[in-house]
């Protein structure tokens, strides 16, 4: 979980672009294989044998995520563009991402164009609600306002665009909780296949029987000192490498689901008949 890119971080949510730029290399090294959500969530994932998928997200729709330049390309230091460049020099790091959408998105200006431009390049739009509410406070029929109103928004600009996941503003679902699921406002209905929480774990694999739409766990991105670090992303990488068995491997077949033999591990209910067990 990512949200600005700057010099000059002012709180814990922020990276530099040296660091943020030193994540993306470790995870290619490590033989980490970006997908989006929406890939994760429904189990789509065509990752490489041997690779790990791991789901980049970017909150906010910050400027220093996304702003493009003269030439139309992405800004020199903004993260989809050092996402870009890091892609460029490891095989099967794909330069995807799911970026949650807010007004006024990566600054307000052209908005329109910079979320068509990530769209046509694979990027993944995503519903941040209108205004970033702390939703609980909301009545149920303002929450579903917020959700869907964001999604009208994105998808007036980018008509074939498919809002399918939602990253919750602190973290915090609605109430009820299903309308972060899915629900309807003013003629527009939306339906998620992932509700993102703000923190503090490894999500579950998209085929395990712990695979919960409604409250899928994020890591944030942190280095190994200060509050919280315990539960960021530095840590959870050493955590990973130290025990490699937790993590996702590929068996580079998207038709099955393979696991050990000896695995305790329960698959998620219609899952059973994809299952190798070697």
């Amino acid at each position: 979980m990512y949200h600005r890119i700057t010099p000059n971080p002012q709180s814990v949510y922020d990276r530099t672009p040296q660091r943020f730029r030193a994540e993306l290399q470790r995870l290619a090294r490590e033989n980490y294989a970006p997908v989006t959500t929406a890939e994760y969530a429904t189990g789509e994932m065509d990752v490489p044998a041997g690779k790990h998928p791991v789901v980049l997200t970017f909150d906010d729709a910050a400027e220093s995520q996304f702003r493009l330049n003269s030439s139309g390309e992405p800004a020199e230091g903004t993260a989809v563009a050092i996402l870009r460049e890091v892609a460029a020099a490891h095989e099967d790091f794909r330069a995807v991402a799911s970026l949650y959408i807010t007004t006024p998105p990566f600054g307000g200006e052209h908005s329109g164009r910079k979320l068509r431009w990530l769209h046509q390049h694979g990027f993944e739009l995503g519903n941040h609600t209108l205004d970033h509410p702390t939703l609980s406070a909301r009545s149920s029929s303002e929450a579903t306002h917020q959700i869907a109103e964001m999604q009208r928004r994105i998808t007036r600009e980018v008509p074939n665009a498919e809002v399918s996941t939602i990253a919750l503003p602190h973290g915090v679902h609605p109430q009820p909780e299903k309308l972060a699921r899915s629900g309807e406002s003013e003629g527009v209905s939306y339906r998620h296949d992932a509700v993102l929480l703000v923190g503090a774990r490894p999500a579950p694999s998209p085929f395990s029987g712990n695979f919960d739409p409604l409250n899928v766990p994020r890591i944030r991105s942190q280095g190994g000192s200060g509050s919280g670090s315990e539960l960021g992303s530095t840590v959870w990488l050493d955590k990973l490498a130290a025990d490699p068995a937790r993590r996702y491997t590929s068996d580079g077949d998207p038709s099955v689901i393979s696991h050990p033999a000896d695995s305790t591990r329960t698959p998620a209910p219609g899952q059973e008949k994809r299952i190798n067990a070697y």
